[in-house]
Order: structure tokens, then sequence, then C-alpha cells
């Protein structure tokens, strides 16, 4: 069959360039038109405020969802010109609001993910009804204002400015969007994370939505993946013998430079047979898994398995417990979070859900049987608490 059978000629090629291309094809660039995109477009915006503060140049990040349906994010930086830098040739954030893609997106350890599709500020600004860029820099309050991409005044200074830092304002276009409404509890859930595994991070949620009055969550976390752990087992629903098989919540951070990069491992075990085990590869969740979980889950037998052949313990089903295990029976009742901060993190599928990189897993593995071998050596009452519920896991089956 030819061209003509069909109909079809080159005049039947549509090419859609810049903001046309964002508003007609919105789900191409946040995933979907409903909360999920919504929340998208919040993650970006965030995003670069949240580098800011690992980057040292500001202290807290504040997300607002605003009475009249908007989202507000506020740093405390030291403000992002309109205009772009012409010695670092870094873009100006009038840039960024206006093009796509501007500027590379760089794989880094020093660089959270807080987003999927790393779409740029110039796709919020486009799927936005409206948009406001205030900058606070140099004494100066500098304000721009946007209508779904496109710049309706230019730069104006609005005033004096008391303190420095970037802020955001945008109403997603309902025009486009099924639903103007985000979530406020899965806004907190990721924020919540990512102060975990960001030791220097502080992120308030507010919201002003609510006929009662505002509400607000604060997320830092001194303690780290720590802090995680203990969270996720005090989050989990109660049941019977669901309690610390010890104390300690076991936890470390290591660099290896055969990933390039570092790796935060904590984890306990609790009575129950529940396994809780999240994994994150540079900020992003990898709910698939991946290397740096069979690392994981490779160091945990590696340590016990070490730990039961140096003393001999004996087991109901044999002369040598170690002969009995496996990662499934030791890592049943574990509560465990691994994160990995990579300079080129290698992903498995375009959603980014699972992490590949061979070298991760041997680091991972190797740090993990080190850090509690030792551990079980330096508590030896907690050791035995953790091998026992190990040989009773055998038993059982």
């Amino acid at each position: 069959m030819s061209e003509d059978d069909f109909g079809y000629d080159v005049s039947h090629i549509e090419v859609l360039e810049g903001l046309e291309a964002i508003r007609r094809r919105p789900g191409m660039y946040v995933g979907s038109t409903d909360e999920r995109g919504l929340h998208h477009m919040v993650f970006e915006i965030a995003g670069r405020a949240v580098n800011e503060v690992l980057a040292g140049r500001a202290e807290s990040v504040d997300v607002t969802f605003t009475a009249g349906g908007g989202v507000r994010v506020r740093d405390d930086g030291p403000g992002v010109p309109f205009e772009a830098d012409g010695d670092s040739g870094t873009p100006g954030l009038e840039d960024r609001l206006t093009h796509p893609y501007v500027g590379a997106r760089p794989d880094s350890r020093h660089v959270v993910d807080t987003d999927l599709f790393g779409v740029g500020p110039c796709v919020v600004n486009a799927l936005s009804s409206r948009l406001t860029a205030e900058v606070r820099r140099g004494g100066i309050r500098w304000v721009q204002e946007y209508a779904r991409g496109v710049a309706v005044t230019p730069p104006t200074a609005a005033g004096p400015a008391t303190d420095s830092g970037t802020t955001i304002t945008f109403r997603p276009d309902t025009g486009i969007f099924g639903t103007s409404v985000c979530s406020f509890a899965a806004l907190a859930e990721r924020f919540r994370e990512l102060a975990f595994l960001n030791r220097g991070l502080c992120v308030t949620l507010t919201d002003e939505r609510l006929p009662a009055g505002s509400r607000s969550l604060r997320f830092r976390s001194p303690g780290g993946a720590r802090d995680f752990v203990a969270f996720l087992d005090a989050a989990a629903p109660a049941s019977a013998g669901d309690t610390p098989v010890h104390p300690d919540v076991i936890g470390f951070e290591r660099e290896d430079p055969r990933m390039a990069g570092t790796v935060e491992v904590a984890l306990r075990w609790h009575g129950s047979p529940e396994e809780r085990l999240v994994s994150f590869a540079n900020g992003r969740p990898t709910p698939d898994g991946g290397t740096h979980v069979a690392g994981l889950r490779d160091g945990v037998t590696a340590a016990i398995d070490a730990y039961v052949r140096e003393r001999g313990l004996p087991t109901p089903t044999g002369p040598d417990l170690s002969s009995d295990l496996n990662p499934d029976r030791i890592c049943a009742g574990l509560t465990a979070v691994v994160s990995v901060k990579l300079d080129r993190p290698e992903f498995r599928g375009a959603t980014h859900g699972e992490l590949g990189g061979t070298a991760v897993r041997d680091c991972v593995a190797q740090a993990v049987r080190e850090h509690l071998l030792g551990w079980l050596e330096e508590h030896p009452e907690q050791a035995a608490a953790l091998v026992g519920r190990v040989v009773r896991g055998v038993r059982r089956d």
C-alpha cells in the first residue's frame, strides 16, 4: 500500500514545540492530568529549593497549599536572579520558567531527585493558569507574573526585601487537570522521606485550605535512616509479638569509590514475621528494589552466617545452623532502610523503579556484612536475641 491509499502525506504531520507541545500533551511531561500529575509539579518546583538546602545555600524549604487553590514553594537561599549568570553560564529564573530543558540535569550523589520526569520548571509554568515568581536578592524584592507559561509582566522591583530567597507560587490550570486538589498526606509522606534521607534538610508543609484553619508539619531528622526505621516500626499496625528483638537500631553510612557513591543502611528485627524494607537511590524511591536491595540481603545473610559459624551454634534441624540459613529466613521480621547516593546511577526501566549496577550490589553487601558482624560481636546479648529469633524461625519452618 502507498501513502495515497491512506490519504496521508506530509501535510498531515503536526509539529508541536515549546509551550504548545506541553499544553497539548501534558501527560508526556508530568505523567498524568490527575492528582499524580499535580504532585509531580509540586516536586519539580520543590526540588530546586531542596537542592539549595543540600548545597548549603539555604536552610529550609516551605511548601504551602494556599486557600485559593495554589501552591507556594519558598526557600531562604540567596535568590535565583531573573537574568542569566554570564560568568558561570547558569540560566536565569526567567529562562528556566519559559524554556524547556534549560541546562543539563546532572547525575550526582549531591542532587536529590524529587520528581520522576525531570521536566523543568517551564513545564509547571506552562500547565499553570497563573504563576508568580518572587526573588529577594540584594535588598530588593523582584516579582514577575505569568499566565499559562507566558510572561505578562517583566521582572519588576516591588519594594525592599529584608531577607533573601526565591518563592514560586502557581495555580494548576483546571482546564487541563481533572482536579486541582493536592493530597496533603501524599506530599507529607514524600517530604518526610527526604528529611530522613538527608540530615541537613528541613521542610515545612502547610495546608491553608481547611475551613477550621491551617495545619503544618515540619520534617527534619538528625538521626537519618535510624530515625526512618524507628518511624516505620511505630507506624506499622500493631500485631502480636511485633516488638523489637533488640532495642538498638543498627545503622551506618559508608563511601565506596568502586560504585562512586555512598550507602546508608539502618535495620532492626522485630517479633512478627513481616519484612518492612524500603529502598532509595539518590533520594528517589525504588519500589522494585534492585542491586542495593540485593546487596543488603546478601550482606545480612553473610554476617549472621559468619557469626553462627564462628560460634558453632546448635540448631534443632542439624549440627550446624548455618546450613539452614537463607535470606528469607533471616530477613523475616526485619525493618530496614537502604539508601544509595551515586554519581552515575543506573536504573532499569523508564520509571526508574529498580536500580541496576553490579558494583552497587557487591559494595552494599560488603559494607553490610562488615558492619553487622562487628555489631553482633560488640553486643553479645542483643546478638543472642537476634540469633535466637532466627533459630525459632528455622524451627517453625
